[in-house]
């Protein structure tokens, strides 16, 4: 039997007030499907043309509806705009959830509110909400996970000690507990508890995107997909559901899917300069050719020309005269010449029999890189007389530069563990990555930038 559609129209255009228990009703109205969603836009429309000849009195209410229903549209810069112009607890509520929202997309939108400021805004919100009559329970409870977000995890903790008893069967209170146990480094506690609030409110969209994060990172693709697909279901939808789904779907080559979650996020937020790149990255993707035989070959191939020279038996004269022409692997031996070799101070017949023998053994040959046209291009040694100082920054780990999904996954393909791994690579050498496109190649000059490094030929 087909469900009926919820009235949407009934619940914010034909009624005066906009309560709080029509939320709930609102959210399972979205959560019936892209109808719904549309039909919600219509509805801002028709609000909007009231406001526009409402008495003052009534365009309050006409701003929270408005408000609450931008809110849930992932319009939350339109939401807070109306929420300020609202009255009542309700608007204050939400208020300071559209600003909770706003600090926590910070990492993908340059905003000229820091985060911190939006943190503080709804502070100030939730406490007035409380003031005005809101439920305290759920006010404490969002005022801890901002607490958690601001860095202050002893005081969120000791807000959520003082809700346990009275919030046992809350599933807000369980994500807050998760999500401050993730905080904390504990993620097997984090995930019990984010389990437990999916399991009293399968709606519990922020719980089910914590599940996606962490199956996310843990590499269970199908998983991760899974949760960040329910996330869809129950607005409002996060940027991180719909930045981290798309680069899932752009891993499992599911390109159009993936373009679908960046265009929807450049509609939502046409100041998400981000979003606009990776519609292109993604777009272009669709129209490129990818073969995984190709990719696996590719590999396989990088794994030998990467085997150290040191795995083999050579003499010393040998070993010393590759060492002193920087030559650390087989790779580098394909992108030099036997006269190159020869021309070596010690460096004679000898020694290049003794490299030709092991080269044979792994069916490679001396200079084979110069004859296919520059395929591997030699690659930058980094300096021998460095500082301690910059020999540990160049001992940092790539996961230093804090980099989104997308970029630190294919530092990951490309086994770049240290940021002197990275800068030896050109970017070009960057860009032959799947799924690495120039967003990725821009944030990783940028996060190189803030430790003075550059990728090779920059």
């Amino acid at each position: 039997m087909t469900e009926s559609l919820i009235d949407l129209r009934a619940l914010l255009v034909e009624r005066e007030d906009f309560e709080g228990g029509m939320v709930g009703r609102l959210r399972e109205g979205l959560a019936q499907g892209g109808p719904q969603v549309r039909a919600l836009k219509d509805i801002i429309d028709t609000l909007t043309k009231r406001l526009a000849v409402a008495a003052a009195p009534q365009q309050k209410k006409i701003h929270l509806k408005l408000g609450v229903a931008n809110y849930f549209l992932g319009h939350v810069r339109s939401a807070v705009d109306h929420l300020h112009k609202a009255e009542g607890p309700l608007a204050a509520f939400f208020l300071g959830q559209a600003h909770v929202t706003l600090g926590q997309s910070r990492p993908y939108v340059e905003d000229e509110t820091d985060n911190t400021d939006h943190y503080d805004a709804a502070v100030k919100a939730f406490e007035k909400a409380e003031k005005s009559g809101y439920a305290p329970q759920s006010v404490q409870l969002q005022r801890a996970g901002v607490l958690r977000l601001q860095g202050h995890l002893g005081e969120a903790k000791t807000t959520l000690t003082k809700l346990k008893d009275a919030a046992a069967h809350n599933a807000e209170y369980y994500y807050q507990e998760g999500a401050l146990a993730e905080a904390e480094g504990d993620i097997p506690r984090a995930a019990k508890y984010f389990e437990r609030a999916v399991e009293l409110e399968p709606r519990h969209s922020a719980a089910l995107f914590r599940l996606g994060f962490l199956n996310d990172q843990q590499g269970n693709d199908h998983d991760a997909i899974g949760y960040y697909e329910r996330c869809l279901k129950y607005p409002p939808v996060g940027k991180g559901v719909l930045y981290n789904l798309g680069v899932l779907y752009e891993d499992n080559d599911m390109y159009d899917k993936a373009a679908d979650c960046y265009r929807r996020l450049a509609k939502a937020d046409p100041r998400d300069e981000r979003a606009k790149l990776f519609v292109k990255d993604s777009e272009a993707s669709l129209s490129m050719h990818y073969d995984p035989e190709d990719e696996q070959l590719n590999r396989a191939n990088s794994v030998v020309l990467e085997i150290p020279i040191t795995d083999f038996e050579l003499s010393v004269r040998s070993r010393n005269c590759l060492k002193r022409m920087n030559i650390r692997t087989l790779g580098d031996l394909t992108r030099v010449t036997e006269s190159q070799l020869l021309a070596s101070k010690n460096f004679g017949e000898t020694s290049l029999e003794e490299i030709k023998i092991i080269m044979n053994a792994k069916q490679l040959r001396i200079g084979q890189s110069l004859d296919q046209g520059q395929q591997y291009e030699f690659r930058y040694r980094p300096q021998q007389n460095l500082s301690p100082e910059e020999q540990a920054t160049l001992n940092k780990p790539v996961s230093d530069l804090n980099l989104s999904v997308r970029a630190r996954k294919c530092m990951n393909r490309l086994n770049i563990g240290t940021l002197g791994e990275l800068v030896q690579r050109t970017a070009d050498e960057l860009l032959e990555a799947k799924n690495f496109g120039q967003t990725s190649l821009t944030e990783v000059r940028e996060r190189l930038g803030q430790f003075n490094l550059k990728l090779r030929g920059d």
